[in-house]
């Protein structure tokens, strides 16, 4: 008889894996990290240097996710007075925070990528 796989059940382990699902909840998709990433380099900038910046997203969907990322309070969206009107997206200090989880996944894509190339090279 095969044994049952046991789950660790404990309070910090539920809580741990909690805390996961809400991240990958606010942070999941194809894009938010490029979004997030990109400004927290530029700091602030408009929708259509977004547009320029995040290379291969489409209005609509860039549309979406700086909207899910202001209800998720990453970033903050200011409306300016001018004509047409422009709008100004930046980094919130919420959103600053996951500049090293940010930084981190880069150095392991860059590593990642390597470690592929070389191993391809070297078959």
């Amino acid at each position: 008889m095969r044994k049952k796989a046991q789950i660790n059940e404990t309070p910090i382990c539920q809580l741990r894996m909690q805390a996961i699902s809400d991240a990958m909840s606010v942070l999941s998709g194809k894009w938010k990290f490029h979004i997030l990433g990109t400004l927290i380099e530029g700091n602030k900038l408009g929708f259509m240097d977004l547009l320029r910046e995040v290379n291969g997203i489409g209005t609509k969907m860039l549309s979406k996710e700086l909207q899910d990322l202001e209800v998720n309070q990453l970033i903050s969206r200011k409306v300016l007075d001018t004509k047409p009107i422009t709008v100004e997206y930046a980094i919130t200090e919420n959103g600053r925070t996951l500049s090293p989880l940010i930084d981190e996944l880069a150095n392991w894509g860059i590593a990642y990528r390597a470690s592929i190339l070389n191993k391809n090279t070297n078959d």
